[in-house]
C-alpha cells in the first residue's frame, strides 16, 4: 500500500518543502523501481538526470558533494527544478525552491442557461429570419438600457457546486466521476482556464496567490493538457520541444556562466528525448491523421515532454489514456508519478477505466457527482467509507469503477438490507454526507491550517515570485507572464513558422506549381501583346489579371488562420509567446517563400506578354505586385483572425472583395464611378497596385495606332481612305493627337484614367506600403485583444419534436420513470444494476440455426518501401454463436488490422488463408449479415440518435420487415443503450461516451444476422460505461449473437465477462486462442504451466500483456509466447475443434439458394431515404446554405449598384457586359462551399458501403437532389437583384428576355454544383480539391471571350479551349437576350470626331466607312467635327464576338450538358474511387 503523503495541517516543513533524491530512492518502496511510460525506462531517466546535473553542475567533481542531499551552497544547480519548477536563477543561500500548493474554498462554476433549457438547431429559415430582425435586435439593445424596464439577466446554472480542497506541493489527485459529473470542468478551473464558463466563484490560490494575479502574471505556471494530442504536424518531435525550450529558456541568471542559451537548450532537449526514450523519433514528424508521423503513444511523450518544457508547477491531465491498451496506460501514470515526485510538481488528473495499479499511484482521490464534491481523501480509504455509508461491498470490481459506480443511478447497489430510504443516493445527499464524515472535517481543518500557514509563512511565495523575476531574459518585464521578450518570441515563432514551411512538401510543391501554372495561363492568353492601340486595352488587362490572381489567392489565408487557432491557445495557455507575436512571424516567415514564388509568376508573365522589356519596369512590376500580395494577404489573415468561424470570413470577404475587385479602377473608371460608392476605391489597396502597373508600363512605351482604331476606315474591297492615318481621320485611342499616328502612354493614362504617372512613387506605392504595415498592425491587435479560439463547452443541441417523435419520447421517459421507481422500491435484483434490459429475442417461434464463423492460417501482409511487410501470421480461432469472444493485444500487436481482415474490410494488401462460415467460403451477404462498429465514429453530424439508428434499421434490415416494426427495435435499441435523453439531439453535438453507444446502436439496428464485429468500443469511455456496455453485450450473446470485438484497459470483472480470448503479440502472433474462464482461471492456469504466475490482487488482462513483453519489461522465461502456443495442447485442441465445426456444417443440408441481392432494400427506396436525410441535414446547416445565399445576394447587390439603372450609351453597353460577366464567379463559390462538404459525406458513405447499406449511386444521386433547391433559390436571388436594380430587358427581347436569362443562372448553379462535386469525387482530400478551383476560375474565365475578345484570341485557343468552356455557353446567351435590338446612343465624350474635307459633309466623307462597319454619324449634314458613334445598334458590338442570338437555346442546352457530363462523372468516379486504403 502507498504511504500517506498527507502533510500536517501546519503547512510543510523545511526538510518536507526540499525534496532530495533520499526521498525518491524511497519510491522503489512503493514498487515504483521499473517506472515507465511506454519504452520510457525511469531508472534510466533518473541516471540522466544524475549525469547531466553532475556535468552542469558547478560542484567540483573532486568535492564529490553527495547529490542526494540537494542543493547546498551557493552554486548549486539543480537541473529537476529546471525541468518542471521554472526556477533555474540561483540566490546566495543556493536554489530556490518553487513549490505551489493549491487551494479551493467554495468554488462554484456556472454556465448559461437554465435547469431544463435546451438549445434548439437553427434551420436555414430561422438563419434566414434572424437575419432581417437582427437589425431591429440591435437598435432594441440599444434603446433598452435608456427605458424603464426591469432588467432581465440570462439565467444561469452550476455545473460545479460549492466545494473546496487543498492538494499541497508533490501530491497527486485522481478526480473520478460519471460523464458530466464536471471532472473536466474542476481540471480547467484548476488550471485557472476560466474564459468559457459564465462565472466562476469561489476562492482558488496557488502558493496563496489569488487566481487573477496568477493569470496576469504566472500564467505558464499553471497548464492544462487536454486529451487529444495537439500540434503542428509538419514539424518534426525534435523542432517541437525545442521550439517549447527556445520560449523557455532562462535568461543569463538562471544558466552558468560561460554556457550559452543554445548549448543549455541543446542538453534540455537531448535529456527530455532520452528521458522518454523518444530519441529514435528525432527527426520524424509528429503527424496527424493527414501526415504520417510518429505513432500515438509516441505523439502522446511528445505531449509530456512540451509539458515539461512549460516547467509549470501545477499541471492537469485529462484523460490522458484514451485509447492506451492496459499495460501502456500504467506505464504512464507512473511517470506521471515520478515526475511528481523527482520534479516536485502538484499535480490533477482525471482518467476513465482507471486499474487499480493505476489508482493506488495518487495521493488524493476526488468523487464528483453532477458537479457536487462526495469524497475527497485517501485513496486507500474511500472504498470503505462508500461502503459504510451502505453501498454493497463489490471486492472483485475495481475501486475506481467502484466509486464512480456509488454516483450512478443504474449501476450502484446497495448493501443487504439497505435501500434508497437509508443511504445517501442523490448527489445532494451525499454531499452532506461527506461534509459532515470525518474526511470532510479533515478537509476543512488541513485548509484552514494550509491558508493559514501560507499566509503566515511567505517563503515559498516569496521564493516563487523571485525566481519567475530572475528567470526572466534581460529586458523582460517584470510583471510580463513571459521568459522571453517580445523580440525573442518572434525570433522564435518565425524560426518554428519557416521550418514548418519548408517541410509541408506538399503545401510547398502544389502551391509553387499552381503558382506557375496559372502565370503559363495568364501568359499564354495575352502572348506577345503588340505596341499598337489593339494592346493598350489589352496591357491593362494582363497587369490587371496578374494582380487579381495573386491578390485572391490570399483568400485561402483565412481558413489557415482558423485551423491554427487549437495549436495558438494551447501554446499561449504554456505561455510560450503573446498572441500578437504569431502575427508578425507569420508574415516574416512567409517572406522568403512567398517573394520567390511571385517573382517566378511574375517573370512568366511580363516577358511572355511582352511588357516592357526593361530591368526597371521588370522590377517595379514585380514591387508592386509583391506589394499588393503583402497588402491583401493581410487583410485577409485579419478577416480569418477577427471572425468566429469560416462561414462568417466567408460572407464577410465575399462582400469585401466583390467590391475592391469592382473598384480597381479597371472595370470602372474612377470618374465613372457612382458619387455614393466611389470612396471605396481609395480605400482599396489593389487600386494602388494597379494604378503603380498602369503607369510603370505606359510612361515607357509610345503606342502606334493601328487600322481598327482609325476614323473613318476602308471597309473590305474598299479604298475610299488612305491606309494610314491622314488629316481627315482620327484615331480613337484615349490619348491621341489629330494627325499623329504614335499615341503616348502617358497621354493614354491621362485621358482614359484620369491617372498621372509622377504619382506611382508619391503617392500609390507610399500608400500601398501603408496598407501593408496597417494590416500588420490590425492582425497583431486581432490576435492581442480579440481572439477567436475554437471549442468551449460540450453542450448538445436538439432538433425539435414532432407528433410521432414526441409520443415515442414520452413512452420512452415512462418507462424510466417506472424502473427508477422499482429501484426506489428495492425491487432490483440483478447485481449491475437496473440499467440491464431484456436482450431482444428471436421473433420466429423455432430457433433459427446460427453458423459460425471460422478462420484458419491467416496472413496479411502489406506493401511498404522496398518490399511487403507481414502483419498478421498463422492467426486462427473461431467464433461461435452465443459467445463473446476478445480479441487483445499490446499497442501494435495487430488487433484492428486482424478485425478488419475478418470483416473483410481490407483494400490494400494480400490476404492469405480461410476464412469461412459454416465451412463455407463467404458469399455476397456476408457484408450484409455482419455489423462492424468502427473505432471511429463516423455519423452523419446533423442528423439525431434516433434518425441515425433508424437509418440504419431502414436500410440494413431486410425489406420484408414493416416500417412500424423497424422504428419499435429503434426505440428498444435507444432504451438499452440508456439513450433515450439524446434521442433528438444531433450527433455533431455529443460527447464521446454518446457517440460510442451510437456508434454501436447504428450497427445493432441492422440485426446481424451472423456476427457483430466491435473495434475497441469501450474506449473513450468511463469504467461505468464500459461495464454497461460489455454487460449490454453478453446479454446479446446470452441470445444466441456472435460477437467479436477489440478491447483495451479491460478491469477484471469486465476482462471475464468475455468467453474467449485471442491474444496477439507483435508481429500479429497468437500467444493464445480459448476460454477465460471465472475469474480468469482456465487463462490464469495456462500461464503459470509456463512459468508466469499472475499474483491474486492483479488484473489478469494486464499482467498477462506484461509477461509476453508487451510493455518495457522483459517477458517471463526465455521462450516465445506464440511459439509456447504452438506446442501446447490447447493450441490442438483449437485446431481440431475447429474441424469439427467444420464437419458438422459440412454434414448438415445446404440451405436453398436464394436470390442473392447486394441490398437489403430497392434502388428506389434507399434513394428515398439517403435523399431525405441529406435533405434534412442541409435544412440543418443553417450556417452552410445561408453563406451561399448571402454570398450570392451581396455580389449581385454590390454589382447593382456599381451599374444602377444603365443607358444605352457605350460605356453602359460594356457595363451590362461586365455585370453579365460577373456571373462567372458564381461556380467558384459553389465549388468552395461543396468540395469539403462532398468529401466529409463521402467519409461517411464509405463506411456505410462497408455493410452495403446502399448502392454508390444513390449517394452521389442523394448529394446532387439536396442541393438543387438552394441552387434554385440562389439563382433566383442573384437574378431578381441582377435585373431589375441594373435596367435589364431594354432589348428586343424586353423583360420576358430576363427570364431566359434566370434559365441559364439556374442551369450555371446547377453546373457549378456538379462541377464542385466532380472534383470532390476525383480528390483524395479536401487539400486537393481545393487546388483545382483557381485554376479552372482562371481558365475559365479568361478563354470565355470577354476578357480578351474572340477576335484578339490566340487561334490555338479559339479553335477548342473557347468552344470547350462552359461560361462561353454561360455569357453569349445571357449577352445576345440581353442585348440584342438595343439602340446604342453615345455620350458626348464618347464619340469619335474628325474633320471631313474641305467642301465634305460628315456623311458624304465618311458615309462608305460607317455602310461598312456600322455605328452612325451623329451630325450627318455638317462640314467639320463630325462626330461618329461607333455602334447604333447593340447586335455590332456582339456579332464581332461570335454571339449570335439565334444561338442562344443551343448555347443554353450546352450548358445544361456540361452539368450532366459532371453528374454522370461524378456517378461513376464515386462508384470506383473512393480513396478508403485500409
Amino acid at each position: 500500500m502507498l504511504r500517506s503523503r498527507s502533510h500536517s495541517s501546519g503547512g510543510p516543513t523545511p526538510a518536507e518543502d526540499d525534496r532530495t533524491l533520499n526521498e525518491e530512492r524511497e519510491v522503489q518502496g512503493y514498487g515504483l523501481s521499473d517506472l515507465r511510460i511506454q519504452m520510457v525506462d525511469v531508472n534510466r531517466a533518473e541516471a540522466t538526470f544524475d549525469e547531466l546535473s553532475r556535468r552542469l553542475s558547478r560542484k567540483s567533481v573532486q568535492e564529490e558533494k553527495d547529490l542526494e542531499k540537494g542543493p547546498g551552497g551557493e552554486d548549486g544547480f539543480d537541473l529537476r527544478e529546471y525541468l518542471s519548477s521554472s526556477n533555474d536563477a540561483h540566490q546566495q543561500a543556493g536554489v530556490q525552491h518553487k513549490h505551489v500548493g493549491v487551494t479551493w474554498e467554495d468554488l462554484e462554476v456556472r454556465v448559461y442557461g437554465g435547469a431544463d433549457s435546451k438549445i434548439y438547431v437553427k434551420t436555414f429559415a430561422q438563419a434566414v429570419l434572424d437575419f432581417f430582425i437582427w437589425p431591429f435586435l440591435l437598435v432594441w439593445g440599444l434603446i433598452t438600457p435608456l427605458l424603464p424596464l426591469k432588467s432581465t439577466e440570462v439565467p444561469k446554472r452550476a455545473i460545479l457546486q460549492k466545494q473546496s480542497g487543498v492538494l499541497k506541493p508533490g501530491e497527486m489527485c485522481l478526480v473520478l466521476g460519471c460523464p458530466g459529473a464536471g471532472c473536466t470542468t474542476f481540471l480547467k478551473t484548476m488550471a485557472n482556464q476560466r474564459g468559457e464558463y459564465a462565472e466562476v466563484l469561489g476562492d482558488v490560490r496557488y502558493a496563496g496567490i489569488d487566481s487573477t494575479e496568477m493569470s496576469k502574471l504566472y500564467r505558464g505556471e499553471v497548464v492544462y493538457n487536454e486529451e487529444d494530442d495537439i500540434h503542428i504536424a509538419t514539424l518534426t518531435v525534435a523542432q517541437t520541444i525545442s521550439f517549447a525550450l527556445s520560449t523557455k529558456t532562462p535568461g543569463p541568471k538562471g544558466r552558468l556562466p560561460g554556457m550559452t542559451r543554445a548549448q543549455f537548450q541543446e542538453e534540455i532537449e537531448d535529456t527530455l528525448l532520452k528521458m522518454l526514450n523518444i530519441s529514435h523519433t528525432k527527426q520524424t514528424l509528429v503527424g496527424n491523421e493527414f501526415v504520417r508521423g510518429v505513432s500515438g503513444g509516441e505523439r502522446k511523450r511528445v505531449s509530456i515532454a512540451e509539458m515539461m518544457a512549460t516547467r509549470a508547477r501545477v499541471q492537469c491531465w485529462d484523460n490522458s489514456t484514451r485509447g492506451l491498451d492496459a499495460s501502456t496506460a500504467l506505464d504512464f501514470a507512473k511517470c506521471l508519478r515520478i515526475m511528481t515526485d523527482i520534479l516536485g510538481q502538484t499535480t490533477f488528473v482525471t482518467l476513465y477505466q482507471a486499474g487499480e495499479g493505476i489508482y493506488d499511484l495518487f495521493d488524493k482521490v476526488m468523487v464528483l457527482d453532477k458537479g457536487r464534491q462526495v469524497f475527497y481523501g485517501p485513496p486507500a480509504e474511500a472504498r470503505a467509507y462508500f461502503e459504510r455509508l451502505g453501498y454493497n461491498s463489490l471486492p472483485r470490481q475495481s475501486t475506481p469503477d467502484y466509486l464512480t459506480g456509488c454516483t450512478d443511478t443504474n449501476e450502484r447497489q446497495f448493501a443487504p438490507g439497505r435501500s434508497m430510504a437509508d443511504v445517501p443516493s442523490t448527489p445532494e445527499a451525499l454531499e452532506v454526507a461527506f461534509a459532515s464524515s470525518e474526511y470532510g472535517q479533515d478537509l476543512q481543518d488541513n485548509l484552514k491550517h494550509y491558508k493559514a500557514y501560507m499566509e503566515q509563512e511567505k517563503r515559498d511565495q516569496e521564493a516563487f515570485r523571485a525566481a519567475v523575476i530572475a528567470d526572466k531574459k534581460k529586458g523582460v518585464s517584470k510583471k510580463s507572464p513571459y521568459t522571453v521578450g517580445f523580440s525573442g518570441q518572434v525570433i522564435a515563432l518565425t524560426r518554428r513558422q519557416f521550418q514548418m514551411r519548408l517541410q509541408d512538401k506538399f503545401q510547398l510543391v502544389t502551391s509553387f506549381t499552381l503558382s506557375t501554372v496559372l502565370a503559363i495561363v495568364i501568359g499564354a492568353a495575352y502572348f506577345n501583346l503588340p505596341l499598337t492601340s489593339a494592346g493598350a486595352f489589352t496591357r491593362g488587362s494582363v497587369m490587371f489579371a496578374a494582380m487579381l490572381t495573386v491578390c485572391l489567392d490570399c483568400f485561402g489565408e483565412m481558413p489557415v488562420q482558423m485551423m491554427g487557432r487549437p495549436i495558438i491557445k494551447k501554446q499561449t495557455a504554456y505561455s510560450f509567446y503573446r498572441p500578437a507575436a504569431i502575427a508578425v512571424a507569420n508574415t516574416l516567415s512567409d517572406i522568403p517563400f512567398s517573394a520567390v514564388r511571385i517573382l517566378i509568376y511574375n517573370i512568366i508573365i511580363y516577358f511572355m506578354t511582352n511588357l516592357h522589356r526593361s530591368a526597371g519596369g521588370f522590377f517595379v512590376f514585380h514591387l508592386f505586385i509583391y506589394a499588393a500580395f503583402l497588402a491583401m494577404q493581410g487583410f485577409f489573415r485579419t478577416l480569418g483572425m477577427l471572425c468566429t468561424n469560416f462561414d462568417s470570413a466567408f460572407r464577410l470577404a465575399a462582400l469585401l472583395v466583390a467590391n475592391l475587385t469592382q473598384y480597381v479602377g479597371y472595370i470602372i473608371p474612377v470618374f465613372a464611378m457612382k458619387r455614393w460608392l466611389f470612396w471605396i476605391y481609395y480605400i482599396n489597396p489593389m487600386s494602388y497596385a494597379f494604378a503603380g502597373l498602369l503607369e510603370n508600363e505606359f510612361m515607357r512605351i509610345q503606342l502606334s495606332c493601328d487600322g481598327n482604331y482609325i476614323v473613318p476606315r476602308n471597309p473590305p474591297g474598299s479604298n475610299v481612305y488612305p491606309d494610314g492615318l491622314g488629316p481627315n481621320q482620327s484615331c480613337t485611342l484615349y490619348g491621341a493627337s489629330g494627325g499623329s499616328s504614335t499615341i503616348s502612354g502617358r497621354s493614354y493614362l491621362d485621358v482614359g484614367y484620369g491617372m498621372v504617372v509622377s504619382d506611382i512613387w508619391r503617392r500609390n506605392f507610399l500608400v500601398l506600403v501603408g496598407f501593408l504595415i496597417l494590416f500588420q498592425v490590425t492582425q497583431v491587435l486581432a490576435m492581442e485583444y480579440w481572439p477567436q479560439y475554437s471549442g468551449g463547452t460540450s453542450v448538445s443541441v436538439f432538433a425539435k419534436e414532432d407528433a410521432d417523435t414526441r409520443r415515442r419520447n414520452e413512452v420512452l421517459r415512462e418507462r424510466k420513470a417506472k424502473r427508477t421507481q422499482q429501484n426506489i422500491d428495492g425491487e432490483k435484483t440483478e447485481a449491475g444494476g437496473s440499467g440491464t434490459f431484456d436482450a431482444p429475442k428471436e421473433s420466429n417461434a423455432v430457433a433459427k440455426h446460427r453458423k459460425t464463423f471460422t478462420w484458419e492460417n491467416l496472413n496479411y501482409h502489406v506493401p511498404v518501401q522496398g518490399g511487403s511487410r507481414r502483419l498478421l501470421h498463422d492467426v486462427f480461432g473461431y467464433v461461435k454463436p452465443g459467445t463473446l469472444t476478445a480479441l487483445m493485444g499490446a499497442s501494435g500487436a495487430g488487433k484492428t488490422t486482424c478485425l478488419d481482415v475478418l470483416a473483410q474490410r481490407k483494400n490494400i494488401g494480400v490476404v492469405t488463408g480461410d476464412i469461412l462460415v459454416d465451412g463455407r467460403p463467404l458469399d455476397a451477404e456476408f457484408a450484409r449479415g455482419t455489423a462492424y462498429a468502427e473505432q471511429l465514429d463516423v455519423h452523419e453530424g446533423m442528423a439525431t440518435v434516433r434518425e441515425a439508428m433508424r437509418f440504419s434499421a431502414y436500410l440494413r434490415q431486410p425489406a420484408s420487415v414493416s416500417k412500424e416494426e423497424k422504428d419499435q427495435y429503434v426505440e428498444e435499441m435507444l432504451e438499452l443503450l440508456e439513450l433515450q435523453d439524446l434521442s433528438e439531439a444531433l450527433i455533431i453535438t455529443l460527447g464521446v461516451e454518446a457517440r460510442k453507444r451510437l456508434t454501436i446502436g447504428v450497427e445493432l439496428a441492422s440485426k446481424p444476422e451472423l456476427l457483430l464485429f466491435l473495434d475497441e468500443p469501450t474506449s473513450g469511455l468511463d469504467g461505468q460505461s464500459a461495464w454497461n456496455l460489455v454487460r449490454f453485450l453478453r446479454k446479446l450473446a446470452d441470445s444466441g449473437q456472435a460477437i467479436l470485438c477489440t478491447i483495451h484497459q479491460p478491469s477484471a470483472l469486465l476482462f471475464e465477462s468475455f468467453d474467449r480470448l485471442l491474444l496477439l503479440q507483435r508481429g500479429g502472433e497468437t500467444v493464445y486462442f480459448g476460454d477465460i474462464g471465472r475469474d480468469a482461471s482456465i487463462i490464469r492456469d495456462y500461464w503459470a504451466r509456463h512459468g508466469a504466475v499472475c499474483p491474486s490482487n492483479v488484473n489478469m488482462a494486464e499482467y498477462m500483456l506484461e509477461s509476453i513483453g508487451a510493455g518495457v519489461s522483459a517477458k517471463v522465461g526465455d521462450r516465445d509466447w506464440a511459439e509456447l502456443w504452438l506446442e501446447s495442447p490447447e493450441c490442438a485442441k483449437v485446431r481440431q475443434e475447429i474441424q469439427d465445426v467444420k464437419q458438422h456444417a459440412l454434414s448438415l443440408p445446404v440451405p436453398e439458394k436464394q436470390k442473392q441481392s447486394t441490398y437489403a432494400t430497392p434502388f428506389w427506396y434507399q434513394l428515398h431515404v439517403v435523399v431525405k436525410r441529406n435533405t434534412l441535414s442541409l435544412w440543418r446547416s443553417a450556417d452552410y446554405v445561408w453563406t451561399r445565399l448571402f454570398v450570392h445576394a451581396v455580389i449581385s447587390l454590390s454589382v447593382s449598384l456599381s451599374f444602377l439603372q444603365l443607358g444605352t450609351s457605350v460605356r453602359d453597353l460594356q457595363y451590362r457586359v461586365f455585370a453579365i460577366f460577373w456571373t462567372c464567379i458564381l461556380p467558384a463559390i459553389v465549388m468552395s462551399q461543396i468540395e469539403p462538404l462532398f468529401i466529409a459525406n463521402r467519409r461517411i458513405f464509405i463506411r456505410e458501403a462497408s455493410s452495403r447499406i446502399y448502392a454508390p449511386e444513390v449517394f452521389a444521386i442523394a448529394q446532387l437532389l439536396g442541393e438543387i433547391p438552394y441552387s434554385v433559390f440562389c439563382g433566383i436571388v442573384y437574378w431578381v437583384l441582377m435585373v431589375y436594380p441594373i435596367g435589364f430587358g431594354q432589348g428586343s427581347a424586353g423583360l420576358n428576355g430576363t427570364g431566359f436569362q434566370l434559365l441559364v443562372l439556374i442551369f450555371l448553379e446547377f453546373f457549378g454544383v456538379t462541377m464542385g462535386q466532380l472534383i470532390a469525387a476525383i480528390s483524395p482530400s479536401v487539400q486537393v480539391a481545393v487546388l483545382f478551383n483557381p485554376f479552372l476560375a482562371v481558365v475559365l474565365s479568361t478563354f470565355c471571350g470577354v476578357t480578351i475578345p474572340y477576335p484578339t484570341l490566340a487561334k490555338f485557343w479559339r479553335s477548342w479551349l473557347y468552344q470547350l468552356d462552359p461560361y462561353t455557353r454561360v455569357l453569349s446567351p445571357m449577352m445576345s437576350t440581353e442585348l440584342h435590338g438595343l439602340q446604342v446612343k453615345c455620350q458626348s465624350s464618347e464619340f469619335s470626331i474628325f474633320n471631313p474635307p474641305s467642301g465634305q459633309t460628315c456623311q458624304s466623307w465618311a458615309g462608305t466607312f460607317v455602310q461598312g462597319f456600322g455605328g452612325y454619324l451623329d451630325n450627318p449634314g455638317d462640314t467639320s467635327a463630325c462626330r461618329y458613334c461607333q455602334y447604333k445598334a447593340a447586335d455590332e458590338y456582339f456579332l464581332p464576338l461570335n454571339i449570335r442570338f439565334g444561338d442562344r437555346w443551343r448555347d443554353a442546352f450546352i450548358l445544361l450538358a456540361f452539368f450532366a457530363f459532371n453528374f454522370l462523372a461524378t456517378v461513376i468516379a464515386s462508384r470506383y474511387l473512393r480513396y478508403a486504403k485500409r
